[in-house]
């Protein structure tokens, strides 16, 4: 075996390993759920695919998986459904392509992107209605979940980020993010040991913003530690709260 491909084995066994302790750790699958994956068609989305087609197969946990793209009507660009569901047909997991669209002259205060990312995602929980799914599963990594920790840390001054699983209030569903703590670099790796087809997107309202200003903070950071990463991650895991400042 050559070396190249003894890495990229040792790559897809070490995603494969932190994917199974994120869906143990936080008790991310259930028996008898039915989970929504947000399909986007980046590489993060199109590994959760495989990630959780594969562990469908396994009996325990039983349960069941829908893949949904949502395609916003009034916005410009369009993803390859047809590789999409050709690419769900191999891990044996259902597509649903959820059509929506928004007016963005009703809210001038938001910007276009926003209301675009808000809308898809109101959409996903309306399909996740239709389809009788009780978890929706999104392809946030370790790197996302840094980087809003610290956005949130600087912009909005509180401690808090995208949990793994979080149950919702108001009805009965939980979002999940069963690649926790798989980095973005790691991802990388496996779209281009996997070949992933790149969405071509042309958006005409997607811009930079704060989230690339926290990546590129993180990656100052790695210079200082380069287990930054691992630190964040211990940190909300280890909230001292009797040294916090605290109203009497």
């Amino acid at each position: 075996m050559s070396e190249n491909k003894s890495s990229e084995i040792k790559t897809i066994q070490t995603i494969r390993s932190k994917f199974k302790k994120a869906l143990s750790d936080y008790r991310l699958i259930e028996n008898d759920d039915h989970i929504l994956i947000g399909l986007s068609g980046g590489k993060d989305s199109l590994a959760l695919v495989e990630l959780l087609g594969e562990r469908m197969k396994i009996i325990v946990p039983n349960f069941k998986l829908t893949a949904v793209h949502v395609s916003v009507e009034n916005i410009a660009y369009q993803s390859d459904l047809e590789y999409l569901n050709t690419y769900c047909k191999k891990f044996d997991v259902p597509f649903v392509n959820f059509t929506t669209r928004f007016d963005d002259k009703l809210d001038k205060k938001k910007s276009t992107c926003f209301l675009c990312s808000w809308h898809r995602r109101k959409a996903l929980f309306e399909a996740a209605e239709q389809l009788g799914c009780n978890k929706i599963a999104l392809g946030h990594h370790l790197d996302d979940i840094s980087e809003t920790l610290l956005m949130n840390l600087i912009f909005q001054g509180s401690f808090g980020t995208m949990p793994p699983l979080l149950k919702m209030h108001k009805f009965n569903m939980s979002i999940i993010r069963p690649l926790a703590l798989i980095t973005e670099k790691e991802l990388i790796e496996m779209e281009r040991i996997r070949d992933y087809k790149k969405q071509i997107k042309n958006c005409p309202f997607e811009k930079d913003s704060s989230r690339k200003n926290a990546k590129n903070l993180i990656s100052e950071l790695e210079k200082l530690n380069p287990d930054i990463r691992k630190s964040l991650w211990a940190a909300m895991e280890n909230i001292k709260a009797d040294y916090l400042p605290k109203k009497i």
